[in-house]
């Protein structure tokens, strides 16, 4: 039930050119395979000093995951939802919670990180093979609200106990835009990152925008964007893949499926990464249009009716 997939960074020296001077030695693509992230991961660079960005990128990764994952038992998000209150907590944990802020009330509520709850009696029910009980489900569903989350940069709070929150519809494009800031910060003026969500800094070695392709075979030209995809059944809870992981806060249940898929490009991938999914819980092209429309520079790039 991991929505991670793969990540993939591809990065180019940051003259963008392809041909070195002359007498110099052509620079040769370095490539690193292993586990980031929880899943499979290439990072491939064309750069004098690759092991060393190589080395800062999964760095910067596991730095990360110590703010974010809720598999750490030791992450800060872990500890918030453990003590319910997390004290000097992380900028980048006080900065993404911004983020879920404005989306939460541009959507209406239905992007809202508090349904960990509810999400972990799904998981538990499916997992022993049948739906939530009702009286479970109920007392879950009480726990949630994003006006029970309160933030300073001394601390961020939980309203009532056994609050907890799941990032899992925007770390993975909050991680993707440190990587790439990380590696442009480096002299890296070409950058490619896919967390699952993707972005897209400057250009490819030969000088065109990157090319990125949809899962449904939709080809498409990011340069200085980034891109976030999400399916209502994407991941799924049930052995029949009916039950679908994006919760709807209103109901506690899966999301009603209106569209198979939805990508959202934006400047950053963490703000596409939350609109897709806040996007799954809508039921109409002009719903989401709606919302995309309140966040300067972003677009709808496919939006795909469910079938069946």
């Amino acid at each position: 039930m991991n929505r991670r997939r793969f990540l993939t960074i591809t990065a180019a020296a940051s003259t963008l050119a392809l041909a070195t001077p002359a007498g110099a030695a052509p620079l040769r693509l370095r490539q690193w395979h292993g586990v980031a992230l929880g899943a499979a991961a290439t990072i491939a660079l064309d750069h004098p000093e690759a092991d060393r960005l190589i080395g800062l990128a999964l760095a910067e990764i596991d730095r990360l995951e110590d703010v974010f994952s809720l598999y750490r038992p030791d992450s800060a998000l872990a500890r918030l939802n453990r003590d319910g209150h997390l004290d000097t907590p992380p900028f980048e944990l006080l900065d993404c919670l911004s983020l879920c802020g404005r989306v939460n009330r541009a959507s209406g509520g239905r992007f809202d990180p508090t349904v960990q709850p509810v999400w972990q009696a799904h998981a538990e029910a499916w997992a022993a093979g049948h739906a939530p009980d009702p009286a479970r489900l109920a007392a879950a569903r009480k726990l949630t609200g994003w006006n029970g989350v309160t933030t300073s940069p001394g601390a961020i709070r939980l309203a009532r106990p056994g609050m907890a929150l799941t990032l899992n519809g925007v770390a993975q494009g909050v991680i993707a835009d440190r990587v790439a800031d990380l590696l442009r910060a480096e002299g890296l003026g070409a950058v490619l990152v896919d967390t699952g969500e993707i972005v897209a800094r400057g250009q490819t070695p030969d000088g065109t925008a990157w090319p990125v392709t949809l899962s449904d075979g939709t080809g498409l030209k990011l340069q200085d964007r980034a891109l976030a995809s999400s399916s209502p059944r994407g991941t799924v809870f049930d052995a029949a893949g009916l039950q679908g992981h994006i919760l709807d806060p209103a109901s506690g249940l899966p999301a009603r499926a209106a569209f198979d898929l939805v990508s959202i490009s934006a400047p950053r991938a963490g703000l596409a990464d939350a609109l897709s999914t806040a996007a799954c819980l809508m039921q109409g092209r002009a719903e989401v249009a709606a919302l995309v429309r309140q966040f300067p520079d972003t677009s709808i790039e496919a939006l795909h009716p469910a079938v069946g």
